[in-house]
């Protein structure tokens, strides 16, 4: 009678690993370019041809997380070089990423870290977090200060000086009328609250140069590697992050994107805003 207790919770987490492995491979993905579905495993070697992968999510919904973790994990199993990089973190937390990869800080301390740089819950984030942590998976701050774009936003990129334009690697900010039209339709006419819209536009053109620059560094630096890019909708379709990097560099991409019926779905989504749309979320 001892022995049965042992033995039927060795029969429950295997049912559970079993599980979990088949939605890792039963994850339903739809393929934009041939306007059809398919699963996990057949799109990640297409996804491995490319440099950088943006995974789109809406950051409350923890049903993104896990699909974005599955991801990775995909990659990383596939024998790929994975790197994470996250709109979550500012570039100046970096040593607080690379210390909780290599677990010299406590869940405690590093959600400390993690509340000084984002707004939203810890609980949502904790499964990407955590399998970077066993995994060894290098995650890279991609963001800028939060001072910053706030300023812009209140005040246009013009009110900064010097020594902020250096923090942003001295871009330039220039909006174009295609971009503006892309930040209504990403955002809607309520998304800049009271603030003016073109220094709005200003501030996400800012967030969105910033990260392809550093998700771009990070290439550089490490030539074999892919980095996974982790960002709201708005900055991972096709006229945000990715239009910054086309204008940098000749590295392959490809733009994954969560469904939302009737704004982000196989019916209304084309290849001007991603290339696949992960389904079921």
């Amino acid at each position: 009678m001892k022995r049965i207790f042992p033995i039927a919770l060795s029969v429950v987490i295997l049912f559970g690993a079993l599980d979990a492995i088949q939605a890792h491979l039963t994850h339903r993905i739809y393929d934009l370019q041939y306007n059809k579905e398919r699963l996990m495993p057949d799109v990640i070697s297409d996804l491995k041809r490319n440099r950088v992968i943006l995974v789109g999510e809406h950051h409350s919904n923890i049903n993104h997380h896990k699909a974005q973790t599955e991801i990775i994990r995909s990659l990383k199993e596939s024998g790929a070089q994975v790197a994470v990089g996250l709109e979550m973190f500012r570039s100046d937390s970096q040593q607080a990423l690379d210390r909780w990869v290599a677990g010299n800080i406590d869940e405690e301390d590093f959600k400390q870290v993690f509340y000084d740089n984002w707004g939203y819950s810890w609980e949502d984030y904790r499964v990407i977090f955590n399998y970077a942590k066993k995994e060894k998976v290098p995650l890279i701050g991609l963001n800028v200060p939060r001072d910053i774009t706030r300023q812009v936003s209140r005040q246009g990129f013009q009110s900064l000086n010097k020594e902020q334009k250096g923090k942003l690697s001295n871009i330039a900010c220039r909006v174009d009328k295609e971009y503006m039209d892309y930040i209504k339709k990403a955002f809607g006419g309520h998304g800049h609250g009271q603030l003016n819209f073109a220094y709005f536009c200003e501030a996400q053109l800012v967030w969105d140069t910033v990260m392809a620059i550093n998700a771009l560094d990070y290439l550089d630096k490490n030539p074999n590697a892919l980095i996974v890019v982790l960002t709201g909708t708005g900055h991972a379709q096709k006229n945000a992050i990715p239009r910054q990097i086309r204008k940098r560099s000749e590295v392959a991409y490809a733009v994954i994107l969560p469904e939302v019926k009737g704004v982000i779905d196989p019916e209304t989504g084309t290849q001007s805003d991603a290339d696949y749309i992960m389904l079921d979320l």
